[in-house]
């Protein structure tokens, strides 16, 4: 009998993954058709909203914005993957992407080195995870409450600190980083934006390939994965729960503050009024690698689909058509709701936001 409910579950799951997949792969060719239209169409009407949209959308510039848009979002997917595939939810990656921001601005003023005000970034961005590690691993707290604080902790801590310094909220500003453009490549009509980009944009790419590389081929990766999926069956392979969950956790914490020292180093100053200038970035990068199902290139290309609409919007403005950019911002949302309606749910770890202590039962 359990040798039978055992094989249902299996087909049921098996049922589900084929149904998952059939789904994804209807609304993947369907958005692709209707793109396809879409510029067919504006290319036979040129001055209608079709027109305008295949324009945006072909936009050598609508490219390379999304591309510098996605930067910060995609370092924080990133950071986020590590940790919770690790089985510490870590919804403060918000907080992490700001304190990592300032401080690469700040010690960029006060040294004139870029390259030091980028690792001043990472360093405080790590420190604060953790410091959100200790917290959780070893004190056991809400790992949700926990990246609240964080997040909490960064958005006072951070315009305070400029407040103090700068006597304002906004920081001067500071050397920029440099583009680097590939000759000959950079001059292709739509994709020459990939070879003409900031050195960020490369940076990431390497980044999100390695972390692909680092969760499919290695044993750290395997680590991981079992960390949050069956910590007791890597417990009694001889791997320390702890160990490996405060690596991804720091870890998540590197990533989170390459994105926010990046960014802010693209734009050469820290603004923080209000929500400062990061914005909601952890958060959306919280969707999307949730849209993404937790792989970094998945994540990477949900990022690179919401940076897209930003930049779209953005282009579309200058066209002179206005689109409201609340309604963009939330747009990423309800995407992710309405995917994972139609598509099914995503393949939380198991042991995502759980607790374990060597020789639990």
């Amino acid at each position: 009998m359990s040798d039978a409910g055992g094989d249902a579950s299996v087909g049921s799951r098996l049922g589900e993954t084929l149904a998952a997949s059939s789904n994804r792969a209807l609304i993947g060719g369907t958005t692709i058709a209707a793109l396809f239209v879409l510029l067919v169409v504006g290319a036979i009407f040129p001055d209608s909203l079709a027109g305008v949209l295949g324009a945006a959308l072909t936009d050598r510039n609508t490219l390379a914005s999304a591309l510098r848009l996605s930067v910060p979002i995609a370092f924080a997917a990133l950071g986020g993957i590590f940790a919770e595939k690790s089985g510490v939810i870590n919804i403060g990656l918000e907080g992490l992407l700001i304190i990592s921001a300032f401080t690469a601005i700040y010690v960029t003023d006060l040294t004139g080195d870029i390259l030091v005000g980028f690792t001043a970034g990472v360093v405080a961005s790590t420190l604060l995870a953790g410091l959100f590690a200790v917290v959780t691993i070893e004190f056991r707290a809400d790992q949700v409450i926990a990246g609240l604080a964080v997040w909490l902790i960064a958005l006072g801590l951070a315009p305070f600190a400029s407040q103090v310094i700068y006597n304002g909220p906004n920081t001067p500003t500071v050397p920029t980083l440099t583009a680097v453009s590939v000759p000959v490549l950079s001059e292709l009509p739509f994709f020459g934006a990939l070879f003409s980009a900031s050195p960020s944009v490369y940076l990431l790419f390497v980044s999100v390939a390695l972390s692909w590389y680092t969760f499919e081929r290695t044993a750290f990766g395997r680590w991981i994965r079992a960390s949050g999926e069956n910590p007791k069956a890597l417990d009694t392979a001889g791997v320390s729960v702890r160990g490996v969950r405060y690596a991804a956790v720091l870890l998540s914490g590197v990533l989170a503050g390459m994105g926010g020292s990046a960014f802010s180093l693209d734009l050469g100053q820290f603004t923080g009024n209000g929500q400062t200038m990061i914005n909601g970035k952890g958060f959306i990068a919280i969707v999307a690698y949730l849209f993404g199902n937790y792989n970094p290139i998945g994540a990477f290309l949900a990022t690179l689909l919401f940076a897209g609409l930003e930049a779209v919007q953005t282009v579309l403005q200058l066209r002179g058509i206005g689109i409201p950019r609340q309604l963009i911002r939330v747009t990423p949302f309800v995407i992710v709701i309405v995917v994972l309606a139609l598509v099914g749910r995503t393949q939380t770890p198991d042991a995502a936001g759980t607790h374990y202590e060597s020789g639990e039962e």
